[in-house]
């Protein structure tokens, strides 16, 4: 059976979920960010004391469809931009990339996207570039045109513009901050 658990964002979140099933005594079959198949069927009794030990860490079990699908999307672009080595400049664009990960047609995904989180797809993507850009600078180990490409930016000055138009400076000064704004990837909207 496949589980969608909203909230999953990193590693970390993988392994505690994956924990928090174990204990609870389920096989994990798989898992990535926002989905994990286990063994066996949870009865309804297992499903809500699932869903009680993950809200607990701080995790939602899923239900409906909509839901499941929205968790989908973002845990598809959280996982392109903070952990995959493909970007939009090398092969592949964001409306492909979801609709080779989710199965679903992009207009249908935006749409459902759109209505519910009041932000674009797009606008989503953008957000999350910026604070894997965040978090990049914060290191100090590489350059500007490092970060762009690492990023996904096709060049540096196009990675300051939309840097500044989201936060209001540059990479530079977000460099020089001594206390700097990061968010949490799933408080991102």
């Amino acid at each position: 059976m496949i589980l969608h658990i909203k909230n999953m964002v990193c590693p970390r979140c993988i392994e505690t979920v994956r924990s928090v099933l174990e204990e609870q005594g389920f096989k994990v079959l798989s898992i990535k960010l926002g989905e994990v198949e286990i063994d066996p069927t949870p009865s309804e009794i297992q499903t809500l004391q699932l869903s009680e030990a993950l809200t607990a860490k701080g995790f939602e079990l899923l239900q409906d469809k909509k839901s499941q699908t929205l968790e989908q999307i973002k845990a598809a672009i959280i996982q392109w931009v903070h952990y995959s080595e493909e970007h939009p400049v090398q092969n592949l664009n964001l409306s492909e990339y979801l609709v080779r990960e989710i199965g679903a047609d992009y207009s249908s995904l935006s749409h459902l996207f759109s209505a519910s989180e009041e932000v674009t797809i797009e606008k989503f993507a953008i957000l999350q570039k910026i604070e894997r850009v965040k978090e990049l600078l914060s290191y100090g180990e590489l350059t500007t045109s490092e970060i762009a490409f690492k990023a996904g930016y096709s060049s540096s000055a196009h990675l300051s513009a939309q840097f500044k138009k989201e936060t209001g400076i540059t990479p530079g000064d977000y460099k020089k901050l001594k206390n700097k704004d990061r968010r949490s990837l799933d408080s991102i909207r």
